[in-house]
């Protein structure tokens, strides 16, 4: 299962491009689509999804043209939006049944046992009863999920799906997604949240401003900003004048001033000692230093 998109653009009709010349190649497993808000990542999603049409280029789905088989490849997916919406009325296990019935399955009894499985999987069969308006945040995106991969989709694409929750339920959500791309399956997860795509991704690709910037895995990517993360103390008069010169990722108080994590291509007016850089240090650094050099293209 494979997923080969070719020099693809969207061009509103206000004339913002969306999509500048996007090429990326998805396989198997969970896929990161990393970016800023406003990058771009939503409408690359609806244009997978068949919800837009790209202004051209070109989509191949395990090898069939998306422009010539929407039907086939729409039912081969399933999406979680950032928006996920639901009829409030239906309880969580009517609308999951509606769901299945969405999705093919036209056996009541096989729907049942369906729905009850992926109740299960998600963790809401004790509360199958309740109306799906009266579960809490971290419910919903879980009830979004379950609506997103019922059926056996081949490919599964949610969209920001842990803005807004608390770290608990965002760690349980990408666990349901781990445990999901254990399957032959292809799982993109867009999102700007970066522990997202450290936690879950073996593969991954960043978008910024409409392009593709950067495509391989979390390593590949943490790899860039070997060297350029500094740990270094810092007074209390000072920390402003380091905050105007350098991305600072945290600041820890202390008795003489704080202890300061930043990026730095070198130690240039600090004295200070590299450290291990995570994925978060990473992505500021791309987005501080490397993004620039496409901006200059």
């Amino acid at each position: 299962m494979d997923i080969a998109i070719q020099n693809l653009n969207k061009v509103y009709k206000n004339k913002h491009q969306a999509l500048n010349n996007v090429s990326l190649t998805i396989n198997s497993g969970m896929f990161g689509l990393l970016g800023p808000n406003g990058a771009g990542k939503s409408t690359l999603m609806k244009i997978l999804v068949t919800l837009l049409e790209p202004t051209n280029g070109s989509i191949k789905v395990n090898g069939m043209e998306l422009a010539n088989n929407r039907q086939q490849v729409r039912a081969m997916m399933g999406y979680l939006p950032q928006d996920f919406r639901f009829f409030a009325k239906l309880k969580t296990y009517e609308f999951l049944d509606y769901a299945a019935s969405l999705a093919g399955i036209s056996s009541r009894r096989q729907r049942r046992n369906e729905v009850e499985r992926l109740l299960e999987d998600v963790g809401l069969f004790e509360v199958r009863n309740r109306y799906a308006g009266k579960l809490s945040g971290g419910m919903k995106r879980r009830l979004g999920i379950a609506q997103a991969i019922v059926g056996d989709p081949k490919i599964v694409i949610v969209d920001e799906p842990t803005t807004g929750l608390d770290p608990e339920e965002r760690i349980r959500f990408r666990n349901i997604l781990a445990d999901l791309s254990q399957k032959d399956v292809i799982i993109i997860l867009s999102t700007h949240i970066v522990g997202d795509i450290s936690s879950t991704c073996n593969q991954m690709a960043l978008l910024n401003e409409g392009q593709i910037q950067f495509t391989g895995s979390p390593n590949d990517f943490l790899k860039l900003s070997d060297g350029k993360v500094w740990k270094t103390q810092v007074s209390f008069d000072d920390l402003e004048d380091i905050k105007q010169r350098y991305p600072v990722i945290t600041t820890i108080p202390g008795a003489n001033g704080y202890e300061v994590e930043l990026i730095s291509p070198s130690e240039n007016g600090f004295s200070g000692e590299i450290i291990q850089p995570n994925l978060e240090h990473a992505y500021v650094y791309f987005m501080e230093y490397e993004s620039q050099k496409f901006n200059q293209q």
